[in-house]
């Protein structure tokens, strides 16, 4: 019955599209209001557009549960519930609960990036010790449910392998995204210094978000930083 509910939440969202398409072809939002070819491309975007939006809403509110919640709360009755969603939505496009996980591993990867690499565009290794204490305070404060919920996902990775493949994948799109900085900033070993700057960097956000440890990083940053880029 659960398959059931899901083929018709879709055929629903399909229904829906179509309704907006031919609304958009009434009101003359077609050049020809025969055009077959451009209602179908139509409706085809107005679909897509539906089903991305779902996706990345349930994705965001998976990340809600687990970074408030912990992994119990995350089954697909209640993500679509958090995510305001009709019910069997989030089962669309996540059929198992570790296609679920995957996904959200996916997508935290994909929020996380853009702030990392705006981070690791230093002139100085100065300016990377600035960079690397807001970038902390970002994830940890501002960014904390989603930081918390990748930590979740840690764990659980621990005898979960494709978990753990998943959250590799996005460890080495990190440290591969910070490489090129550091080259440019003379690292004699780029990647064993993104290495030891991700390993910092992960030991700080465990202790923050666990312990809710406050203290000041610089000199953490600082020693670390002087110690991979020559002065």
């Amino acid at each position: 019955m659960a398959g059931l509910g899901n083929v018709h939440a879709q055929r629903g969202q399909v229904h829906e599209a179509m309704l907006d398409a031919f609304e958009h072809r009434n009101s003359g939002g077609f050049s020809h209001a025969n055009d077959a070819t451009t209602f179908v491309v139509y409706w085809h975007y107005v679909y897509s557009a539906r089903v991305t939006s779902t996706r990345t809403r349930s994705l965001d509110a998976a990340i809600d549960l687990l970074g408030t919640e912990g992994l119990r709360a995350l089954t697909h009755v209640r993500v679509d519930e958090r995510a305001g969603l009709p019910k069997g939505s989030t089962s669309n496009h996540f059929r198992t609960r570790e296609a679920l996980l995957l996904g959200v591993v996916d997508w935290i990867a994909t929020r996380e990036l853009p702030p990392v690499g705006a981070a690791f565009s230093p002139a100085s290794a100065a300016e990377l010790v600035d960079s690397l204490c807001g970038l902390l305070d970002f994830t940890t404060v501002a960014n904390r449910t989603l930081t918390t919920a990748r930590l979740v996902l840690f764990m659980e990775a621990s005898h979960d392998a494709a978990l753990r493949e998943a959250l590799s994948r996005g460890r080495t799109a990190m440290t591969s995204s910070v490489v090129p900085a550091l080259a440019r900033l003379g690292a004699h070993d780029p990647v064993a210094a993104a290495e030891a700057i991700a390993a910092c960097f992960e030991g700080l956000i465990l202790h923050r978000i666990a312990r809710h440890d406050t203290s000041d990083p610089r000199r953490t940053f600082e020693l670390l930083v002087n110690s991979v880029i020559p002065a």
